[in-house]
């Protein structure tokens, strides 16, 4: 049985590398807001800038969050092995890209918080379906749910400036004006045949 859920949690964390690809993509060109017009089912989705822990190289990482009385809160569902958590654990200097903006913020373990309980409810809630995927109602009892995410992190992170420039959300946008210039001939072109 413990192979069985050990192959389950594989399948599941290579599904999600690949949409955090996707994700991150989406971000990049300028797109990331869109996939959140439905947030109670796609999630409100944020992506993490951090700085590897062995290679020092900036990395990024989606994850889903909830903001609680100005605060980001989102979880590393992975637990105390996810790479980002780690990386952030090493160096808690990190960049936030939401739907309002660019950040520059801190992050900081708030596994033992008093109200865990509540504010995991809130992060599973604003994840979507990304919730159902990992297993959990997040309509469920607090006892059921401290037991299900015993493992998570719970992260908060505190913005402290915003952030503007190159190398943020968008940098890839560029791309639409010149894939319309290329392929908007070819349309035309066709529709001539």
């Amino acid at each position: 049985m413990t192979t069985e859920i050990s192959q389950v949690d594989q399948n599941i964390r290579l599904a999600f590398r690949y949409f955090n690809s996707f994700m991150l993509l989406l971000w990049r060109l300028g797109l990331g807001s869109w996939f959140q017009l439905w947030p109670e089912v796609t999630g409100q989705v944020l992506v993490i800038t951090h700085i590897g822990r062995k290679t020092g190289l900036r990395r990024q990482t989606p994850a889903n969050y909830a903001v609680i009385d100005g605060e980001i809160y989102c979880t590393a569902a992975f637990g105390a092995h996810s790479d980002w958590y780690l990386n952030t654990l090493k160096n808690p200097n990190v960049e936030v890209w939401l739907p309002d903006g660019w950040w520059v913020g801190v992050v900081e373990d708030v596994s033992d918080h008093e109200n865990r309980t509540q504010i995991m409810r809130e992060v599973i809630i604003s994840s979507g379906f990304a919730a159902y995927t990992f297993g959990i109602n997040p309509q469920c009892p607090d006892e059921k749910l401290e037991k299900v995410t015993h493992n998570y992190r719970l992260i908060r992170i505190r913005r402290t400036e915003a952030r503007t420039g190159k190398g943020g959300p968008g940098d890839l946008a560029w791309v639409w004006p010149l894939a319309t210039f290329l392929l908007l001939p070819l349309v035309f072109r066709r529709r001539k045949r």
